[in-house]
């Protein structure tokens, strides 16, 4: 049977809008010119604890050794901003928990996946058998790069993908096909000279354009390490207790995002502005209860608490909350490092007397988030 690729590619589209994406996008395979830069980071040390990051070597940067007769790469776009995410109360409200805006829904592994397997079936359908391998972010490879590569976007300097109509709140999911389709082309760079990113990254984990330090960053400390989290990070860490959006708030781009349509990605009411004692709380059945098909849950209930403890850490003074850590003491040695530190930071603010706990860096937050937010956001 002779395909007609462009034709193929058209319909690939559609089906890709029908099944919820915002923007499919192809590629080829050659990232051959990421490889030294991945390289340099991983040599850095700029991955932290995460080793699966080094453990496939260059693997990540060549799909067509993680999938064996891959020629093309179906990059989509799914947007994820919830409806009423509450960014500035949330920041304004040192008691209450923060929360990485694409962890308060579902989680969107499981979702985009079954997407880009109902879009492989699809196009099985139209031409017959035929290799195809999907991928959200669960397994070796450049997702960025290859989305770039498709027109979904420019690498902005916080490392995200950056789309001139959405931002950057959008998840990015991949289907390997060994369908040789025609290729789009990228967008251009629109980043200019701001630096806003950058500059306000409350750890300063942006070290230079497009490249992170995770080992600073508040979504790798708070999500993938598991470990006592340096003093120095931990009033930055203010009370983000999952995650970090500083970097996507302040970006100009953001303004013309579009809240999701995707009702798996609307904020549960448990987890929407809630105060951090009342997570604080949480038994371990109640934790796995409420955060159930939520990313959250994969980092565990111990950790969990880590991240309250320290945002509690940084609240305004309230006996509540020194009874609430005081509750923890003795469960384990990584928590009672972190509730000592919380307790003390406590005391020094009943004793200056201190209401406004909110760093200066936090309150120009906010007041860019109040003016440049999408309206219903």
């Amino acid at each position: 049977m002779t395909i007609d690729y462009r034709n193929l590619t058209q319909k690939i589209k559609q089906w890709g809008q029908e099944l919820g994406f915002q923007q499919i996008g192809i590629s080829d395979v050659d990232l051959s010119q990421h490889e030294a830069q991945l390289q340099r980071w991983l040599d850095a040390g700029y991955h932290g604890d995460m080793d699966w990051m080094a453990r496939h070597g260059m693997m990540r940067a060549r799909p067509a050794e993680l999938h064996p007769g891959t020629v093309r790469v179906i990059s989509a776009r799914m947007d994820y901003l919830p409806p009423e995410a509450g960014f500035a109360h949330s920041l304004n409200q040192p008691d209450t928990a923060y929360i990485s805006r694409y962890a308060l829904g579902r989680d969107y592994h499981k979702l985009i996946r079954n997407r880009l397997k109902r879009l492989g079936q699809l196009i099985a359908q139209e031409v017959g058998a035929f290799g195809y391998r999907p991928f959200v972010d669960s397994a070796p490879i450049l997702e960025r790069p290859l989305a770039e590569k498709a027109g979904l976007g420019w690498t902005g300097k916080h490392s995200l993908l950056l789309n001139q109509q959405a931002g950057s709140w959008f998840f990015l999911g991949e289907l390997l096909v060994d369908l040789p389709l025609p290729v789009d082309s990228p967008e251009e760079n629109q980043c200019g000279k701001c630096v806003a990113c950058m500059t306000s990254c409350p750890t300063q984990a942006i070290v230079a354009e497009g490249v992170v330090d995770a080992r600073r960053c508040i979504s790798y400390l708070t999500i993938e390490y598991d470990g006592v989290i340096p003093e120095e990070f931990r009033e930055a860490i203010g009370n983000r207790v999952y995650g970090c959006d500083d970097c996507q708030l302040v970006c100009p781009f953001n303004r013309f995002s579009e809240v999701t349509k995707e009702a798996d990605y609307h904020c549960r009411d448990s987890l929407r502005q809630q105060p951090l004692t009342t997570l604080y709380a949480w038994t371990e059945d109640a934790f796995l209860k409420n955060t159930e098909g939520s990313a959250i849950r994969r980092i565990g209930h111990n950790q969990w608490l880590r991240n309250l403890t320290i945002a509690m850490g940084n609240a305004p003074y309230s006996p509540e909350i020194i009874e609430a850590l005081e509750s923890r003491e003795g469960e384990n040695a990584l928590l009672d490092v972190h509730i000592q530190w919380a307790k003390d930071k406590q005391l020094e603010r009943c004793q200056q007397d201190t209401i406004s706990v909110l760093p200066a860096s936090t309150k120009r937050l906010i007041r860019i988030v109040e003016k440049g937010l999408p309206r219903d956001a």
